[in-house]
């Protein structure tokens, strides 16, 4: 049992240089977005690891024609996403070194 298909290795690397550019941007925009947008950093951060690992799992994993690992990809990162929401919130929800963190407490006056 056979196929007869024929790759154009031209197209592909073209598509692998593009695939490369664009992570090289998106890296580039997870350390400078902090400097130009300060609200919602950690969102945008989250957004851009995302895309980062979907354009790695599609194209340099070879996953991009997997309709079944796709959907069983996409479950597993909402998963994941759903438990690490909960875990964060009960542990804003339980903090209880409030007023020691320097992140969390008043600030004192010298």
């Amino acid at each position: 049992m056979g196929t007869n298909t024929t790759v154009n290795y031209e197209v592909e690397r073209k598509r692998y240089y593009k695939v490369l550019i664009g992570l090289l941007v998106l890296t580039a925009l997870t350390f400078v977005q902090p400097f130009i947008f300060q609200a919602g950093t950690f969102t945008a951060q989250m957004l851009i690891a995302v895309i980062k690992a979907w354009l790695i799992l599609m194209y340099y994993m070879h996953l991009k024609g997997e309709k079944l690992i796709g959907s069983m990809t996409l479950f597993a990162m909402s998963l994941v996403l759903v438990f690490f929401i909960i875990v964060v919130a009960v542990d804003v929800t339980h903090f209880q070194f409030a007023d020691e963190s320097y992140i969390t407490s008043a600030p004192h006056a010298n």
